[in-house]
Formats: structure tokens, sequence, C-alpha cells
């Protein structure tokens, strides 16, 4: 039997530094057998168009564009799930249904969204290639480029090859024209807009900026059996972000004991 010949896959995460890989990638004539875009089905609808933008691109140039996503919805998998051994999964919550939201310990959604799609997608690949996997890691996500798994010899690092950082990535792709709607203009990563595990600032800005997804939230958190996060559910941040607003108008802090004290009353109340 022959050596398998190499395969290029490029991952696109359609943030700003996957795509200033792939988009710099194709500038400078490198070979791409294939790009790659996994579907959470819970990105930001300029996401989507964002996406849709970079296909179109990579397709009239005869590069292979494949979308891929589970089987099982989002909310299907947090919502429905039942393994065959409900009680040796949930415990004491074998009762439950689904998943619900993800925690520190347990992040079912990137291991059930991503992980287990692409790597069933590339092993499918690898019975016939030897694939070389190109991943948009900045040249200063220093803790990302130490990790074990991007330092496989199937895996490139295009970013930093060329030593781009975050900010590189983004100014070269607003010069060439993704913008992603202005999402970067509100956050610094553009992720799952669900996200339990995201900051506080992005959930402000994610009521803010997006009511339409923030009552979604309100109704995924209503129909499972877990508070979005452990400090607050959908409803106490509400509270809490209208008291923020509060205290602003009068001038007063956002933080500290006396912000706090009062914060908890009004969430008992």
């Amino acid at each position: 039997m022959g050596e398998k010949k190499n395969y290029i896959v490029v991952s696109l995460s359609g943030g700003k530094d996957s795509t200033a890989m792939l988009i710099r990638m194709i500038e400078l004539g490198e070979h791409i057998d294939e790009v790659i875009f996994c579907d959470t089905y819970k990105e930001f609808p300029a996401m989507y168009k964002h996406i849709e933008k970079v296909k179109a691109v990579v397709e009239s140039i005869g590069i292979k564009f494949t979308i891929l996503k589970n089987d099982k919805s989002f909310d299907y998998m947090m919502l429905e799930y039942r393994p065959e051994n409900a009680k040796g999964f949930f415990g004491k919550y074998q009762n439950l249904k689904g998943k619900s939201w993800a925690t520190n310990q347990v992040r079912w959604c990137t291991k059930e969204m991503k992980m287990k799609v692409i790597g069933k997608h590339l092993r499918e690949l690898a019975k016939q290639y030897t694939i070389i996997q190109c991943v948009g890691i900045a040249a200063d996500e220093y803790r990302r480029i130490e990790r074990k798994g991007n330092n496989e010899k199937n895996k490139r690092l295009p970013l930093v090859e060329w030593g781009w950082s975050e900010a590189d990535c983004l100014k070269y792709c607003y010069g060439k024209g993704y913008d992603w709607g202005g999402l970067y203009e509100i956050y610094d990563r553009a992720s799952c807009w669900c996200c339990p595990l995201q900051s506080l600032k992005s959930l402000r800005n994610l009521q803010i900026h997006f009511p339409d997804l923030w009552e979604e939230l309100k109704d995924m958190e209503s129909k499972t059996w877990r508070k979005f996060r452990a400090d607050y559910s959908v409803a106490d941040l509400e509270k809490r972000f209208a008291f923020e607003e509060e205290r602003k108008k009068n001038n007063l802090p956002i933080k500290g004991k006396d912000f706090y004290k009062q914060l908890n009353q009004r969430l008992c109340a």
C-alpha cells in the first residue's frame, strides 16, 4: 500500500483569527483541499452571514467548503437528551431530561457540538489521506499554543508561523471587508451567544444589543433544570443589570460591599 497523500484542511470557527488565517492562506496561494465550519446551532445571526460570505469566496476558487453539525440540535441535547443508562449518567438527577446548561466542570456543548463532530469528519478523511489541519490560533495566545493537542505533527498554526496577533487578525479582516455586522465592536470574542460561561460584560451586551436572543435565553432556562450560572439565573441577571443602571444614574459604584449587599437584598425580594 502506497503512502497516503497529504490533505490540507482549514478549520474555520468563523471568528477573526481563523478567518484571517484562511483568507491570508488564499492570498498567498497556499494549497487548501477543504475548509470546514462546525455549526453549533447557536452562533450569532451575523456569524452565519459571515460564514456564507466566506463560503462564497472559498467555493469561487474551487476549494471544498463543508458545514458540519451534530445530527441532534443544541436544544435537543440540552433539553431532551436521555442516555441509555440514565441512572449512571444523571445520578440523583436521573428523572430529568437533557444535559442542561454547561458548567466549568462539564462543557458538554464543546464536546458534543464541535469536538466529536469535527473528529468524526477528520477520521473519515484519514482513512484515505494524511490530514494536515490548519488551526487559527494567534501568536499571542500563548496558553493555547502550548497545549499538547495543538503541537501534534498533523496540526499547523499558520498565524503563529507569521507572528500574527489577535489584533493583527482583526485589522487584516477589516481591511478585507469582513466586519461581522459589528460583532467585534461589542465582543472580544464571537462565540455561542447562549454560553453561561461568558463574562457578565458579554451578557450585559447580549441583553442590550440582542434583546431577541435574550428572550430566547430566558425561554431556554424556563425549560431546563439547572440554573443558568452558579451565581445567577437569567432573571437574576436582569435584576442585576437593572440595578447597575439605577446606580450609575445616581453616580453610585457598581462594585463593593454596599453594592453587593443591596443587590442581594433585591435578588432575595
